[in-house]
């Protein structure tokens, strides 16, 4: 049976904000997503060394990316809550539409490394 105890197994790890970010610098530094999006470079450098970007940065850096900014939002404001039922919960709700990220080492169309 699945519950948000029990969820379903499937090869897809949840995306998080870092994997954004790194869709966005394979285009352009950092220093130009800081001009592009109107914040300091000292901003987006601290968001990469924390390891998330905030909900708003994401869904900017989404919008600029043509990705959606709304779902890019929900994953950084779930990023940023601590493991508990309603964030398993919520995870779950949100988890059909987020998209899959692979592993950038796994070879593209297997699934595995």
């Amino acid at each position: 049976m699945t519950s948000v105890f029990n969820p379903p197994s499937d090869d897809c790890r949840p995306p998080r904000t870092m994997d954004l970010l790194e869709m966005a610098l394979e285009q352009d530094n950092l220093r130009a997503w800081a001009l592009r999006l109107g914040l300091s470079e000292e901003a987006l450098r601290t968001a990469r060394s924390r390891g998330r970007l905030s909900p708003v940065i994401a869904g900017a850096l989404a919008e600029d990316l043509q990705l959606d900014p709304a779902q890019w939002i929900n994953i950084a404001a779930l990023g940023t809550e601590r493991d508990s039922a309603c964030k398993t919960r919520m995870v779950q709700r949100f988890r059909k539409s987020w998209p899959c990220m692979r592993d950038p080492r796994e070879p593209r169309g297997t699934g595995k490394p």
